[in-house]
Parts: structure tokens; sequence; C-alpha cells
């Protein structure tokens, strides 16, 4: 099919969203490493995980053997709402970078929640709520988590209780208040509501908090709440699987009009938006089927990936989670409050840890400032205001743009888009104003953080 008849954007029908999720760790050759209790340092088992975890989501975390898992009609249901999100040619950014490279994201932004995380938050209430409990509670960074889960909680009238990153909590009441809206009680961590918050505090006074001491409050509030789990937004093995909808429907749009991309790229934090982007891509991979370069783009001032350790630790600042295996930078480590907030996390997802740790996937860290610039310069062409989160992964796909252009080659890249910056705009505030600042930890930072990651026999790092 020649170019020309490639649409601007690339839609699907209904009947060609996805049915099932992929599983990617059903073809990975290293599993990723499994859950450790800290008491034991053994495997956690499904019934040490049921005070924290919904029955069927922990059924799911666990699974490293099922390729494709059904999606209940229910959540198709759902997910007709939004879904299929459109597959964009980015042509205008394409004709400003002087580009022999065809750019294409995918763009996940049209929802309330503004961002991809209502494809898991839907998931995780449909199943607490199967189950018969009363509520959920969880943490979020900028707020794009919180919203999503807030919505999902008020569709399926659940109570949902959200712990905030304090700097975000600050930086963005607007965020806050759509939560409120959809009836989501919203409380600044860290908080003197929780006993973990009230050390925390004490600890580090005046902190602006992570999602390492949000997730600790959360999970404290679910185990001592009869009828509540905790839901997360990012990291875990569960939520990979319910974002696979997102590369799912990328490569059904793309083989839909026979395009193949060479380059892969997202932001990445926690890893939910990059895991759920590349796992059919990296499913062909792994399979020995086709080829793909995919790279993962975090920011310099929390860089797990490209400055972390490959080490067992824990996924919260409180030490009250499981141990993960993971690139991480430490538990206690408490990144700067820059704009990125969702992608202010310590560690990063085991899969794609594992999946980086084998070569499969490359890793860059970039500054803020930069990171503005590119979502300025996207913005003014591709008429959509990108989320600071976002614009990490559109960073480096002008980066690999522009070599194309240096070097003549045709290169297609994909890069996904995971939500709107209109919540965002004290952000978009500072670097306007040129009051925005980059900032690189130091080793003697790193340091402190990896001092805290737990030694026992079997995790040298």
């Amino acid at each position: 099919m020649s170019e020309k008849t490639i649409p601007y954007k690339i839609y699907l029908e209904e009947q060609e969203m996805p049915k099932q999720w992929y599983n990617v760790r059903a073809d990975m050759k290293n599993k990723p490493a499994p859950l450790l209790n800290p008491a034991t340092h053994q495997p956690m088992t499904f019934e040490e995980l049921r005070p924290v975890f919904c029955d069927e989501l922990i059924h799911q975390e666990l699974d490293d053997t099922t390729p494709y898992i059904d999606i209940p009609q229910e959540i198709q249901d759902f997910y007709k709402m939004y879904r299929p999100s459109p597959l964009v040619r980015a042509y205008c950014l394409e004709k400003k970078l002087q580009t022999p490279a065809k750019i294409y994201y995918k763009f996940e932004g049209n929802n309330t929640s503004g961002s991809h995380k209502l494809n898991s938050a839907i998931a995780q209430a449909y199943y607490a709520k199967k189950q018969g409990l009363k509520g959920v509670t969880t943490e979020t960074g900028a707020g794009q988590w919180g919203t999503a889960l807030s919505m999902a909680c008020a569709y399926l009238e659940l109570d949902c209780q959200v712990y905030m990153v304090k700097v975000s909590y600050e930086q963005k009441p607007f965020r806050r208040e759509v939560m409120r809206t959809y009836g989501a009680k919203v409380t600044p961590s860290p908080s003197d509501t929780t006993n973990v918050g009230r050390k925390i505090l004490a600890e580090h006074p005046g902190t602006t908090g992570s999602l390492g001491c949000a997730i600790s409050e959360a999970v404290e509030a679910a185990t001592t709440q009869e009828g509540y789990r905790y839901v997360l937004g990012s990291v875990l093995n569960q939520v990979l699987l319910h974002q696979s909808v997102i590369g799912l429907e990328a490569k059904a749009a793309m083989d839909k009009y026979g395009i193949v991309p060479d380059v892969i790229i997202g932001c990445a934090g926690g890893g939910s938006n990059l895991g759920g982007l590349i796992s059919p891509f990296m499913g062909e991979k792994l399979r020995g089927e086709r080829d793909y370069r995919f790279i993962a783009v975090e920011p310099a001032s929390c860089p797990s990936f490209t400055r972390g350790k490959f080490a067992y630790d824990f996924c919260d600042t409180g030490m009250v989670c499981p141990l993960a295996k993971m690139y991480t930078l430490g538990s206690g480590f408490i990144p700067s409050a820059n704009h990125a907030g969702g992608l202010r996390y310590h560690g990063m997802s085991s899969v794609l840890s594992q999946l980086y740790h084998d070569g499969l996937m490359e890793a860059v860290s970039v500054e803020q400032t930069s990171v503005f610039q590119a979502a300025e310069a996207f913005a003014r062409v591709e008429g959509i205001l990108p989320a600071p989160e976002s614009s990490h992964a559109i960073k480096v796909a002008m980066d690999e743009a522009i070599k194309c252009r240096e070097t003549g080659e045709e290169k297609t890249i994909l890069f996904g888009l995971t939500g709107t910056g209109y919540f965002d705009m004290v952000a978009y505030e500072k670097y306007n104003n040129g009051e925005m600042s980059d900032y690189i930890p130091t080793d003697e930072d790193l340091q402190k953080g990896f001092d805290g990651i737990p030694r026992f026999p079997g995790n040298e790092f």
C-alpha cells in the first residue's frame, strides 16, 4: 500500500480492539525475579499477598507462563468509551525537523484522566468490585493514576483513597480537584494520617515526598481497614499486562498499513506505559520473528536504569512492601521536586529491568529543560500540549529523527504520547519564565540511596 493512502490518524474499528491482554513474561527466556518476603527472603506466595492485593490481580502478578489473558467483557465495554486510541503520523514535526524519518505516536490522552493510566485503573477496580470489597487505596505522583483510579471507582461505586506526592499535590491543585470531583479522598504524602507517614516526616522534615513514600502510606491504609485493598499504577507485572492494550493496538494499526517501526521509544518512571507500548513488539523480538530497537527515557534527576543498581530492594520508602529485583536508586532515595511527577520513582518494573539487563532494551536519561524545549516544539506544530512525562519520549524521538537527517536514513520511529499536560501549567509557567533548573544527583547523593538497599545472600550488586 502506498504511503499516500496512509491517513494522518489511524483509528482501528471497535471490533479490532484487543480482547486479550498480552503477557510478555511468557516469551521471556529469563523471567523477572519473583517478589520476595522481606523477612524470609523467600518468594511471596498467593496467601502472603492476599492482605494487600485483590485475589485475581495476584494470579495475574504471579503468572509467568500464560501468553494471553482474556479481558472481561465489562472492562471491554468501559474501554469502548475511549479506545481504540489513535496512532498519529507526526507529519508537521517531521517537516519542522526536516528529517527523512517517519514519526508516529500512540496518543493515550484522549480521556478525562488525560493519560494511559485508565487502562489498568478500570481493570484493578473491576477485580476489587468483583471480590466484594468496599474500596481501594493507592498512591499517585503527578496525579494521572489517581485521577484514572478515581474515575474507575466512581464508575463502579467503590471508595477511593489517594495518597498524592506532596510536591505534586501543591503544584497540581486542579488535578487534585478532578480526583475529588470523582469522589476520591486525596491526602498529601507523607502525611500524619499513617504511622509510616509520621515516621518519614520525623526522619525527613520538610520533605516534598516521593512515590515510595506515598506507596508506604497507601499500603498501610489498605491493610488497616477492613474490606480494602491496595492497587498500584505502575511497576507491577499485572499493570504492564493491562497496559499491553497500547502496544497491541499500535501494532495492529501499523500492521494494517504495512508499517514496521525501527525504533520504539517510551518514557520510563515505573514502567507501565513503556512496558505496555513495547510488549507485543518485544514478544516478536523474543521469539526471533523480528528485530526492533527499544529506548527507555528517564529523567536525569531520577536515573533508575542509567545509574541504578540491579538488585532486590523495597518498593516503598517505608519498607512495608515486598522486595522486588529491579534497577533501583534505593528505596530511601527522594528525587528532586522536578515536574515530571509520574517519573519520580526510585525503581523500575522487574519485567523491564530484566529485559534491560539482558541487553534487549536501551535506556537514556535527559535533563528537564531539554524535555520542555521538546514539549514546546511538539505543541507548536502538532497541536497537543504534552505531559512532562510524555515529553521525555518526545525529546528522544526528536533526537533520533535529527540523527536520520544527518545520516540520511529513513527510519520509522514510534513513541508513546502517554498523556496531556493541561494540568501541568505550573511547570510550563516556570519553563516560560526561565525559572526551571536541571538537577542531576551526584554520585554521593545516589550512594545514600544505595546504602539502604538490603544486603543478604544472593543480593550482591
